[in-house]
């Protein structure tokens, strides 16, 4: 392991060289879309897509595709949205943009593939109803209103057929851009141009797939042709091509391209088509490209060109390092496309100019400052579970993300719409961010579970991952003396000189002499076992204890959750109870190093009104053992996510089958309020919990390797308890 010392002078570097901190975005409140559902229909799905704001910034209003319609959001009071109705359309809404206080929304009606169909509408928030319609003879994708207010411009993709021919196009009919007037504050159908996109692109020429428009105020439409890897700039008011070209390609390097469990951030593809999604102007001659690619390419970052065709910078592999660094890496799309920049915003808020980059599988939206050439990264902001869209309102100091996701059917979370705001104050988020290893890559994290405190040196703490990187079981040093705290450090843990296997480590406590002890959750359906490891300072397994065989005759895969150690006796929570247990008593095992026995105690656990409760993890300090304990419940349903304290007195362990002693706890502090103090919802694992040298609490959450999840991290610092 790298020493301390030298851990220490490189982060100072790092923190030198970031300078004085400017203005910052924070988040001020979520709204839930389910919010706007019937209170008899709240098992439906719904999602929020693509959003915008009405021009007096009173409204949003975004496309709501499982509901088929538009729901509506009141943010009068920015940081208390409220639900604000829903419209039903006759199809699937692929878009939004604002039109003065109205908004035009594309509605897909297509009845097959080959049989593409849609239209666009005019509709008053106010009123809820569809004050002009045009029929679009094909399937639109985004939307976009002029700066003037002249003309409405609709990317027509008739998308392709994944399932057809491995998804390669041509597949016909082929898309094309479609460019309605404005007349009379409504749609002039009868003026409509239809601008052909044939013949441009290298890639499939005779089947465009337009996906993003955008509009400058000279009334020019920048459009990506995603699957053709193409640009296209058109004159508004002539339908005129004015410049297209290929959007070309970028090589990456220090990328993880394999989904194995594992985040290693040693390999590079060369070549990678860019197949832009969003776009944006920056200015009248400069756009934005979001890289989220699709069956061939993705370059994992964002590009901005000249309208004369010429790449003025490439993000490359930036954008996605900040994104590993934050611990909203998602290996599981390795093999693909990475973190997958999809969504973007521009907007001016004062003298300065943002880009909004979204990574819809890393669920953060990357913050940078323009500056005429290579833009500023400012900050990375949780935005929910997959970001789709976002919608800046400088005169406010906001902005708005739109989050797709609805977990309804796995009893999650549901999407939301995230609210911030631009201000004075310092980044709450993220609280925990890596440095660099020594090859120059971010040291790549995530699904945290467990933690512990140095001995000897205040806000020094180690944390372990569980078995979502079942390939790259890692200890890693945190210095949470600064915010964010740092990930300075990263130590495999290795048996007989190679990773070790077949482990979910779930709690680490310090021996005092340089090494640890771990907990390693079984599960027999996986063939992991439940054990006790010991790893020395350099991560190697010195020493494995196994389960007794009279407790595994009981047991569940839900196991040793969190360890302490005190004088000679190792302490460890099991989760929840086994087969053996009383209902709501989960035990405490105890271990005795020196002789090698085996006793327990019961831990009463509260009773939840939906879901179940159980322990995570474990700390000695001062005369007491500290327990968390928590529901499985997320959001608005979390109710118990509290941590507890043991006397030390009353840890009076009885062997393995006799009757055990039930223990005393008292509580020390609800974490909800702490939980929900980012103004998001309340995530699930409450999974590791240390005190330092100084005394002061530290809590960490389990993130689930942002599968399924926000892949938010709260990184929380109590003070003395």
């Amino acid at each position: 392991m790298q020493s301390f010392a030298s851990r220490l002078s490189a982060l100072a570097l790092a923190i030198a060289a970031t300078g004085a901190q400017a203005d910052q975005f924070n988040r001020i409140a979520s709204f839930p879309v389910s919010h706007n559902l019937p209170a008899n229909e709240m098992s439906q799905e719904t999602s929020a897509e693509i959003i915008t704001a009405t021009a007096d910034g009173q409204m949003l209003i975004y496309s709501d595709s499982p509901r088929g319609g538009l729901g509506f959001i009141d943010i009068r009071q920015a940081k208390q949205p409220k639900p604000a109705g829903f419209m039903a359309l006759d199809g699937e809404p692929t878009s939004v943009s604002a039109l003065g206080n109205q908004v035009v929304t594309a509605v897909n009606t297509s009845g097959s593939y080959v049989e593409p169909a849609g239209f666009l509408a005019l509709v008053s928030p106010q009123n809820k109803q569809i004050l002009s319609r045009c029929d679009l003879g094909g399937q639109p994708d985004s939307v976009a209103v002029s700066k003037d207010k002249r003309f409405v411009a609709v990317a027509i993709e008739n998308e392709r057929d994944e399932d057809l021919n491995d998804g390669q196009i041509p597949q016909l009919p082929a898309g094309d851009l479609v460019i309605v007037p404005v007349k009379d504050q409504g749609l002039d159908c009868s003026n409509l141009k239809r601008v052909d996109l044939t013949g441009l692109a290298e890639i499939a020429p005779t089947d465009p797939e337009p996906e993003f428009v955008d509009f400058n105020r000279l009334g020019e439409v920048v459009v990506t042709l995603q699957e053709n890897n193409h640009l296209v700039i058109v004159d508004a008011a002539s339908g005129k091509i004015v410049n297209h070209f290929s959007a070309g390609s970028v090589d990456l390097n220090r990328i993880d391209t394999e989904k194995d469990g594992a985040l290693v951030f040693t390999e590079s593809q060369q070549g990678v088509k860019r197949e832009p999604d969003a776009v944006k102007w920056l200015d009248d001659d400069r756009f934005v490209i979001a890289n989220e690619g699709d069956y061939e390419g993705g370059a994992r970052g964002f590009s901005i060109f000249h309208k004369d065709g010429r790449l003025l910078f490439e993000s490359a592999e930036a954008f996605e390092h900040e994104v590993i660094r934050a611990g909203h890496y998602p290996d599981k799309r390795s093999g693909k496309k990475g973190g997958e920049p999809e969504g973007l915003e521009v907007a001016r808020y004062g003298d300065q100019t943002y880009i909004f980059v979204m990574s819809e599988r890393g669920s953060v939206i990357g913050v940078y400052r323009d500056t005429g050439a290579e833009p500023e990264f400012v900050q990375i902001l949780p935005s929910g579970i997959a970001p789709e869209s976002a919608i800046a309102i400088p005169e406010r100091g906001l902005l708005v993300s739109a989050n797709e996701k609805d977990l309804i059917e796995d009893g999650g979370v549901r999407a939301h719409v995230m609210m911030f705001q631009l201000s004075k104050d310092e980044a709450q988020y993220p609280q925990l961010v890596s440095m660099n290893d020594e090859a120059g890559a971010p040291i790549g994290w995530g699904a945290l579970s467990g933690l512990t405190a140095d001995p000897k040196q205040p806000g020094i703490l180690y944390a372990v991952n569980d078995s979502f990187y079942k390939n790259q079981p890692r200890i890693f040093t945190i210095d949470a003396n600064q915010h964010p705290a740092k990930i300075i450090a990263a130590t495999d843990v290795t048996r007989d000189g190679k990773v070790a296997k077949k482990l979910d480590l779930e709690g680490i406590v310090a021996d005092g002499k340089g090494g640890f002890w771990l907990a390693s959750e079984g599960n027999a359906d996986k063939e992991v076992p439940h054990a006790l490891h010991h790893v020395n300072a350099a991560g190697e397994i010195t020493r494995t204890i196994a389960l007794p065989e009279a407790l595994l005759a009981h047991q569940t895969r839900f196991g040793a959750e969190g360890i302490a150690l005190v004088g000679d006796m190792l302490w460890v929570a099991v989760q929840r109870p086994w087969g053996d247990d009383p209902e709501h008593h989960a035990k405490l095992l105890a271990y005795n190093l020196k002789s090698e026995q085996w006793g327990a105690v019961h831990y009463p656990l509260e009773k939840a009104a939906e879901g179940w409760v159980g322990l995570s993890d474990l700390e000695l300090h001062s005369d007491h053992l500290y327990v968390i304990e928590r529901d499985n419940q997320i959001g608005d349903k979390a109710a118990i996510k509290r941590l507890y304290k043991i006397a030390l007195s009353d840890l009076e362990p009885k062997a393995l089958g006799q009757t055990l002693p039930v223990v005393s706890k008292t509580l020390v502090q609800d974490l909800i309020p702490q939980l929900k103090s980012l103004n998001g919802y309340v995530t699930d694992k409450v999974e590791g919990f240390a005190i330092d040298a100084k005394g002061n609490g530290y809590l960490v959450t389990d993130n689930d390797g942002v599968d399924d999840s926000s892949g938010e991290t709260f990184w929380l610092k109590l003070g003395q308890l």
